[in-house]
């Protein structure tokens, strides 16, 4: 089970890498070290962010949008963002893990 930075566990959470365009997600945890987590933070997405993919083109990458904000992603570091839907909408249909299988 994934540990967010400060050692909870996130039972529902998945990579970025498989949300879908369009989909609202929150940032729970990182899979990698602190340089992850010091490049998220430059860019204005730390630990407990929601998002929004705006577009996604190929196997991971994507554009995510933030406020006003619009950020373009590679699919290494989607693949170490670890995300969960928002409190309010964990019981609202199928989650995009199962959608992207």
């Amino acid at each position: 089970m994934p540990l967010d930075n400060r050692g909870r566990e996130h039972a529902h959470a998945f990579s970025l890498a498989l949300a879908g365009e369009g989909e609202r997600v929150r940032i729970v945890a990182l899979a990698g070290g602190k340089g992850v987590e010091r490049r998220l933070i430059d860019l204005g997405l730390p630990v407990g962010t929601d998002l929004e993919v705006i577009h996604r083109q190929g196997p991971g990458r994507m554009v995510v949008g933030r406020a006003y904000a619009r950020v373009a992603l590679g699919a290494g570091i989607t693949r170490k963002i670890l995300v969960s839907l928002p409190e309010d909408r964990k019981d609202s249909g199928v989650s995009p893990r199962a959608a992207a299988e």
